[in-house]
């Protein structure tokens, strides 16, 4: 049996990040460390974004950044500076590249490429079985999502904010390279909260992405159509070539993902409920969660003790609850904010760094009744 004080399930984002605050930690310098992943983690198959103050801990490998946004709706168009946030994009491939390379050249982090077929805790340790080997941990923090973790519980909707994107580079210069559009609800919703998503790499290339939040997923050909129908009536563009398609689902939902820890085994990243229920957004969520969990982790408490509830995620549930209820009107929700509030306001609340005061600013600024009858429902 290869025996380790710690398995890491998961070479994401998450798992990478855990693995190398350990590695920067004196704490776990003595301590045995196995990361685990069925893929070698050698392909550019996602990209983070996320909005920033100044510098940050990936300035290294930030792949783009915008300080301008675009938001539209039906009856809003809003187009801004966000300083002094800017918006940042991390491709995959340079962020498995760099944390990779800092753990294989450590000591005490071994990375091997299996998948994981099983786990079973016993009283002093556990042990994960693979395609190829077994292995036993005192501890394990496993990043592996499946839906059904979240879905055979009925106490709060789970939605999916669902997507396909495609990289397209056209012959005229047609972005610009300088704003991102963060969300453009002018397209037909169908019953749903559907928006585009554009991020210009440059003036001829550019990330488009169809994004819905809803329950279920569409065929692919019905994301694609809708990409294609954008490109040729916002672009006036009918001839490109597609150089990068990307697809994905984050969860959105409430739900607390403690139910699933023990003391042995703790989910991490989307797995243990850190991607924010109402954004999806997660990378920046991990990294405020990270330091928490490692010093959980060295004053030894029951790792299920972390907890995740507080005010922000309240008003989370409210607006999940929302928008299950009517999801055909989520885009008057944004619409409302956005025309309310200059994007660094709305940033700030999402980040979860406002006060009470501000709060209510924030809250003032969505449509009352969907929210009042959401709280009325889970009072009575």
């Amino acid at each position: 049996m290869n025996e380790y004080d710690y398995i890491i399930i998961g070479a994401g984002a998450s798992g990478l990040l855990l693995a190398d605050a350990m590695l920067n930690d004196s704490f776990f310098e003595h301590k045995k460390i196995l990361l685990l992943d069925k893929d070698l983690k050698d392909t550019n198959d996602r990209t983070w974004c996320f909005w920033e103050k100044g510098d940050g801990q990936f300035e290294t490998i930030i792949h783009k950044r915008w300080n301008s946004i675009h938001f539209q709706g039906e009856d809003v168009l809003k187009r801004t500076e966000i300083n002094p946030y800017s918006y940042k994009m991390i491709r995959s491939i340079d962020f498995y590249n760099h944390y990779l390379g800092r753990i294989k050249e450590s000591s005490n982090i071994t990375f091997v490429q299996e998948a994981m077929l099983d786990i079973n805790e016993l009283a002093t340790e556990v042990t994960v079985k693979t395609t190829n080997n077994s292995y036993s941990g005192k501890y394990i923090f496993n990043s592996l999502f499946n839906y059904k973790m979240a879905t055979e519980q009925k106490k709060y909707p789970v939605l999916q904010q669902h997507f396909v994107g495609w990289v397209i580079k056209t012959e005229k210069p047609i972005f610009n390279a300088n704003e991102v559009t963060y969300m453009d609800f002018s397209i037909p919703q169908k019953g749903n909260t559907r928006f585009m998503y554009v991020l210009p790499y440059s003036n001829d290339t550019a990330l488009i992405e169809y994004t819905l939040f809803s329950e279920q997923l569409l065929p692919k050909a019905e994301y694609e159509a809708a990409i294609k129908e954008y490109i040729a009536d916002r672009f006036q563009c009918k001839t490109y070539e597609i150089t990068e398609k990307e697809a994905g689902s984050i969860p959105m939902t409430a739900y607390d993902f403690r139910e699933r820890h023990t003391d042995r085994i703790r989910y991490i990243g989307t797995a243990g409920g850190w991607a924010k229920p109402s954004t999806g957004y997660t990378l920046m969520s991990t990294t405020k969660k990270i330091p928490k969990l490692i010093e959980h982790i060295k004053k030894g408490d029951p790792l299920l003790k972390m907890k995740l509830k507080d005010k922000f995620w309240f008003y989370d549930m409210l607006f999940l609850d929302v928008l299950q209820h009517d999801n055909a009107n989520g885009h008057s929700i944004f619409e409302s904010i956005f025309n309310t509030l200059r994007p660094q306001k709305v940033f700030k609340f999402l980040d979860e760094e406002t006060s009470l005061k501000e709060d209510i600013v924030y809250i003032n600024s969505c449509p009352k009744m969907p929210f009042i009858k959401a709280l009325f429902r889970r009072l009575f």
